[in-house]
């Protein structure tokens, strides 16, 4: 970020304030107030932050109306394309593409710290059967400072380094655990032998009864799936884990509070929304009743996996996904599940339907997430759990740059106060 010669001149009651400009190496230029209080004494005012910078990152870049999204400046279709996920954290994490040996000596790191301490296994035996997944994801991490003591110091750098490999490793096996807790099978212990993706797949559906041999087309689907949903930009749940670390919180407690902002059906759980909506259609003969109910502006039934807000022509991880997709279809050859059906016939129909056009409703990555996710066997309950183990790199990655920020405080918006002005305490009898 470097301050342009060119500023902008607020004009407030007869007085100029002049406000200095910043200018990016992308996207447009931001208005410094930071001393607009101080100067003029008034706030701005802009719910959801959809005009203000809370940082300056130099992780993930954006731009909606291009379609493009670009981690440390690599376009995400490469990445989703040539690169794998743990090369991917590699890159989210230090800034650059790991050599072959930092890569291998990365790789190792991770898979070295998959395994969870072994008395944590009593916090899932806590929780009911049928309790959602993310709620004990919630707790389990959170939980996860107090086991891990040698790496909550966040004034030392290597703590923060352990912290950081440790959550990258120990999501998946956690978020599978939750699921065999779920479905009351036992806990399936990691394998160093396999890869990340690999490994997640056979700690989710392997049992000890029997060889679990992950399929290679799936596990490259599940690699995609955390690639392309490893980070994106200051979105709600990032934003919460920076906020929660702007208090000096360990970063367990940071990474929790983040999933529990991911839980959110306006976040995370878009995919689960999307499966849930395709079960409402249940069948083809009746997309056209609820295309019907999405045109009508008075009919609450909204189309979920369609269009994005910050996208507004397409969105550049779902053309990844939709070959994945197609390619693990055919692998398992479901066309007869009706529930795809509904899927591929609604993809099929956003596409050329004018309406859809013109809105820009096009298929997104929660769409093409959802139908992977299902077809590979995952009830919905666990889409959003896979979403946290992908996300944990760029909450983690976005973390550590924000507590190396020498411009780092703790966070603390302001307010547009409509309630009453002051007045006395009226006693009970009185009221």
């Amino acid at each position: 970020m470097t301050e342009t010669k060119k500023s902008a001149t607020l004009s407030l009651n007869g007085e100029s304030y002049e406000l200095p400009i910043f200018s990016p190496t992308a996207g447009p230029d931001v208005l410094d107030i930071r001393k607009l209080y101080a100067q003029a004494g008034v706030f701005t005012y802009d719910p959801g932050f959809t005009s203000t910078a809370s940082c300056d990152s130099t992780i993930t870049f954006i731009d909606g109306d291009k379609g493009e999204l670009l981690h440390r400046g690599y376009p995400i279709d490469q990445l989703a394309g040539k690169s794998h996920y743990l090369e991917v954290c590699y890159l989210l994490l230090y800034g650059e593409l790991p050599t072959a040996t930092q890569l291998e000596d990365f790789e190792s790191r991770v898979t070295r710290h998959t395994m969870v301490h072994e008395q944590m296994h009593n916090f899932f035996r806590g929780f009911r059967r049928d309790a959602h997944p993310m709620a004990t994801l919630v707790g389990v991490v959170g939980a996860m400072s107090a086991f891990y003591h040698d790496s909550t110091d966040i004034a030392d750098p290597w703590q923060r380094e352990v912290a950081s490999i440790r959550l990258i490793a120990k999501l998946p096996t956690i978020a599978a655990m939750a699921y065999k807790y779920s479905i009351g099978q036992p806990f399936v212990y990691p394998r160093n032998d396999l890869d990340y993706a690999a490994n997640f797949l056979h700690m989710c559906f392997s049992v000890p009864a029997e060889d679990y041999n992950v399929n290679p087309i799936l596990s490259r689907a599940m690699d995609r799936i955390f690639t392309l949903h490893a980070d994106h930009e200051q979105n709600a749940s990032t934003s919460t884990v920076r906020l929660a670390s702007s208090s000096g919180a360990n970063p367990f407690a940071c990474v929790a509070a983040g999933i529990a902002c991911l839980w959110g059906p306006a976040h995370g759980g878009a995919n689960q929304a999307c499966l849930e909506m395709l079960k409402e259609i249940g069948s083809v003969d009746r997309i056209p009743e609820f295309i019907a109910r999405a045109k009508d502006k008075n009919d609450p039934f909204r189309l979920m996996g369609f269009g994005h807000r910050v996208y507004k022509n397409t969105d550049p991880r779902a053309t990844v996904l939709k070959q994945s997709a197609d390619e693990v279809l055919e692998l398992l050859g479901i066309d007869d599940n009706p529930l795809l059906q509904v899927a591929k016939e609604l993809e099929q129909t956003a596409l050329h339907d004018p309406y859809f056009i013109e809105k820009k409703l096009f298929p997104n990555v929660d769409f093409y997430s959802g139908i992977i996710l299902e077809a590979m066997g995952f009830p919905t309950s666990m889409f959003t759990p896979i979403f946290t183990v992908a996300r944990t790199v760029g909450w983690v990655s976005q973390w550590k740059e924000m507590i190396a920020d020498p411009q780092n405080k703790i966070g603390r918006p302001r307010q547009l106060y409509l309630g009453e002005t002051e007045r006395n305490y009226t006693d009970i009898e009185n009221r």
